[in-house]
């Protein structure tokens, strides 16, 4: 891409994994994050390094402007309240964001549409009785944040993955929809996706859920073929945001 492409929560274990991805296509990366000694230990010397609090949306603005892409991969708080809860990062976080890359005075370029917006998310969010939820009302929060991106008008793309493992990712992955079933997906596979999707049409304007398999790679993922199979997103409408 001519711009820059910022990964935020870039020096977490997901982060680390797209900006490497980004930096060996060439890409220009800017990591956003509040840690400024995991970034020095954990990123390439390429990668330029942000000291941003997605929780402060002044710290944001100057990072992501003129960036083409935003990989949002934030790890959340599990506080019921306060600056560590979910609300605070998944979606005040999210909210912050999305006015930095699109505020209201903008003249965003008609064909383009503004930056594209990979936001990581996880299954389950649809199930408000599912044990995760019990941590600051993750799961609200998480859909609170997606619905926000997608109401945006901005490009993107909403990954839900499983329960996220250290795992090669050697195995078959699947795409899916519907917040459906369960599983488990490598952090690698994830990664891969977050970063495919930046690269693809057919991934814009879709929300899915990711799980892999164990067993022996058939080979290169088609990840055209996969994103091409799912279908675009309802139209935004709105939704009550957990009070």
């Amino acid at each position: 891409m001519d711009s820059p492409i910022a990964v935020i929560g870039g020096t977490g274990r997901l982060g680390r994994l797209v900006t490497r991805r980004l930096l060996a296509r060439g890409e220009s990366v800017r990591v956003l994050g509040r840690n400024v000694q995991r970034a020095r230990r954990h990123l390439p010397a390429q990668a330029r390094f942000f000291v941003a609090d997605v929780r402060d949306p002044d710290a944001v603005r100057a990072p992501l402007y003129g960036c083409a892409a935003v990989v949002y991969a934030v790890e959340p708080g599990t506080d019921a309240t306060g600056p560590d809860s979910p609300e605070a990062t998944l979606y005040g976080g999210v909210r912050h964001v999305l006015d930095a890359l699109n505020p209201p005075s903008a003249a965003l370029d008609a064909a383009a549409g503004g930056p594209h917006v990979v936001l990581v998310s996880q299954r389950h969010v649809t199930h408000r009785d599912h044990p995760m939820n019990a941590y600051g009302r993750m799961l609200d929060w998480r859909l609170a944040g997606e619905d926000a991106v997608r109401a945006s008008g901005l490009p993107y793309t909403v990954i839900r993955p499983g329960w996220l493992t250290d795992e090669t990712g050697d195995g078959p992955v699947h795409l899916e929809q519907g917040d459906l079933g369960d599983g488990r997906v490598a952090r690698a596979h994830v990664a891969d996706a977050c970063v495919q999707a930046l690269y693809s049409p057919a991934a814009r304007g879709v929300t899915f859920e990711m799980r892999g398999e164990p067993g022996p790679s058939a080979g290169d993922i088609p990840w055209e073929e996969l994103f091409h199979a799912l279908r675009a997103d309802a139209p935004a409408t709105a939704r009550a945001v957990f009070a």
